[in-house]
């Protein structure tokens, strides 16, 4: 009939903000899992750390499930989401970063298929970033989701880079068309 519950146990309207990050989330997770695949085909090392994001947004969909606003104490602790896996996507962008050439110039999603389709997962992390922003914003979702998004982003960026890099694949540039 056109609704859905949260984890809560409210009804709401399929089109409702909370149903749309939780799919813009399931499609990120989705999209990763394909770069992934990509990028195991190809030896990365840092297929693992992509697993443990996967697992990370089944997280960040529990919490984003269980609005603020309806929720029991025993739902807060079991959904709640801390600022460590922040920090750890922090700590991951520095460690690639430090490898890479310097960015002198717009990238275009490109690199091989590792790359574009971590730029792709990027693309997808940032529509599910700006799902989530009115959620906090409205107090219905713990601000550290927001910020792991938007970390996740950079964090896919960086890995881009690095893969095309590792890979010996060309960054295309953006170049301005003549007028």
């Amino acid at each position: 009939k056109g609704f859905s519950s949260t984890f809560t146990g409210e009804r709401r309207p399929k089109g409702d903000r909370i149903f749309e990050a939780l799919g813009a989330t399931d499609e990120l997770s989705s999209a990763i899992g394909l770069a992934g695949e990509f990028s195991s085909e190809k030896g990365h090392t840092f297929v693992d750390q992509l697993h443990k994001v996967q697992c990370m947004l089944q997280d960040v969909g529990s919490n984003i499930a269980t609005p603020l606003s309806s929720a029991r104490e025993a739902h807060r602790k079991r959904t709640s989401f801390s600022e460590k896996p922040v920090l750890e996507l922090e700590q991951w962008i520095d460690s690639y970063s430090e490898q890479l050439p310097p960015l002198r110039a717009f990238i275009l999603p490109s690199g091989g298929r590792s790359s574009a389709a971590l730029h792709f997962s990027r693309a997808v992390c940032r529509r599910a970033e700006r799902c989530v922003v009115p959620l906090v914003q409205e107090g219905e979702a713990d601000p550290n989701v927001a910020k792991y998004l938007n970390r996740l982003s950079d964090y896919l960026f960086v890995l881009a880079r690095y893969a095309a890099m590792k890979e010996g694949k060309e960054e295309k540039i953006y170049i301005k068309p003549d007028p």
